[in-house]
């Protein structure tokens, strides 16, 4: 079989070293240096892409492989919010393309390795105990790091999305405080070291087993993290950030160079611990938060204003930001985001009907099975769990909201969490004429 890599890091070599051990041929691997060459006769040659890079470029990457007559396997997460966009590709134009939720073929190489799990564990163990922070191989990864930097500052999706942080947050809070390239060069052994230090240890580490667990496994993770390790230190204070927004409505960032323009619309908004959460992100999936919302209906199926729209909600520590996101010609900007507002108007004045609630519940059912199907996306569910600080019966209350919510529910958190008259509008792009 002829495979193309996409990413070639640490993954992307375990990868090629499996594929050519069983008697794959690796015709073509594309990495950061040489992005182009994903449309040259070597690549196209290929039965198939696996790609392994970030969820920034996954996307792109795999609208290349369409491109060019590659079926694509995707190792990578994060891009799910786009998944309507492939799948339409696929339906439509007859691609191929191949994911699972949490699919990675790292992690699937573990499944072969139960019963190599006491030396499994005695790596992990050494990782986690006794890590190393090699100056050459710290630079390698800073190098990659940075020039990743460098092509999101280049992307008006990027400088919109931080924009619009800095705009709700106000460059005093944490959300609000931009990363700039030399914050990389200040991250040296010591300063990895010191934050190993203070942070790394059994006082503060929980482990998670799932699948075919077995009283054996349970014993052999026992014996090797049972005992406390690492220099325990009491809990971090909690600090306190005040959210001090730009009082403007609008703001712009210019790119002379852009060839399109990103909208952001946002405004900070409710946590997961609030009653109404569950049910307003039925709210904000209806609203546009998969690929028949009624923001994809409207602005990209009937006005063609952009490729994709979504809305959701993101979480940063003691706040939420519910946001609109997009990529549109200079020339639909003003009536790309009056359209935007005048979806909002009639779900505060016109009840959903039914038939188009069924139809968001089902599609949010299916994924939240999706999500949970595999081992490892279960423990990363109960990670999720601990990790926010919510209670076991989080996941049966969120079956629960979206089977009964109603209509009339669903127009009550629009008019109190959906209101254009608080959402901040940041565009990244040429200047506006």
């Amino acid at each position: 079989m002829k495979i193309a890599l996409i990413g070639y890091g640490k993954m992307g070599k375990t990868i090629e070293q499996i594929a050519i051990q069983r008697g794959h041929q690796i015709v073509s691997i594309i990495d950061i240096n040489n992005a182009e060459d994903i449309y040259s006769e070597a690549f196209k040659s290929a039965d198939a892409a696996i790609e392994f890079t970030t969820p920034a470029t996954a996307f792109n990457n795999y609208m290349k492989c369409f491109e060019v007559g590659v079926p694509v396997v995707s190792g990578t997460t994060g891009w799910l919010d786009r998944i309507g966009e492939i799948k339409e590709k696929c339906e439509k134009e007859g691609k191929t393309f191949f994911y699972a939720s949490n699919f990675s073929i790292g992690v699937n190489i573990f499944f072969a390795m139960n019963k190599y799990l006491a030396k499994t564990l005695e790596v992990v163990e050494s990782m986690v105990k006794e890590p190393l922070f090699p100056e050459k191989e710290l630079h390698t990864i800073l190098d990659t790091n940075i020039q990743q930097y460098l092509v999101n500052t280049s992307k008006v999706d990027f400088l919109a999305h931080r924009g619009l942080l800095q705009t709700l947050y106000g460059a005093q809070h944490p959300c609000g405080q931009i990363v700039v390239e030399e914050d990389y060069h200040a991250i040296t052994p010591e300063v990895l070291r010191s934050f190993y230090d203070r942070h790394y240890h059994s006082g503060n580490c929980s482990i998670f087993l799932s699948g075919k667990v077995t009283e054996d496994t349970i014993r052999r993770v026992t014996d090797t993290f049972g005992t406390p390790f690492g220099q325990y230190q009491q809990k971090a204070i909690k600090l306190e950030f005040s959210f001090n927004a730009v009082a403007e409505k609008r703001i712009f960032i210019e790119r002379e160079d852009a060839l399109q323009s990103a909208v952001k619309l946002g405004c900070t908004t409710i946590t997961r611990q609030n009653p109404d959460f569950l049910k307003l992100r039925v709210l904000m999936t209806l609203f546009g938060g998969y690929f028949g919302s009624r923001l994809m209906s409207n602005i990209r199926e009937e006005k063609g204003y952009t490729y994709g729209i979504s809305a959701g909600i993101m979480f940063y520590p003691d706040s939420g930001l519910l946001g609109i996101s997009t990529e549109t010609d200079n020339e639909y900007v003003e009536p790309l985001i009056q359209e935007v507002y005048h979806e909002i108007d009639k779900l505060h004045q016109e009840l959903v009907p039914m038939e188009e609630l069924t139809m968001v519940r089902n599609y949010m059912l299916g994924e939240m099975c999706r999500s949970y199907e595999s081992a490892f996306s279960l423990s990363d569910a109960w990670i999720f769990i601990a990790t926010s600080g919510l209670d076991d019966l989080y996941f049966s209350r969120s079956l629960q909201a979206v089977n009964e919510v109603t209509p009339q529910e669903i127009q009550e958190l629009a008019q109190r969490y959906l209101c254009k008259e608080t959402l901040k509008e940041v565009i990244a792009g040429k200047k506006l004429s």
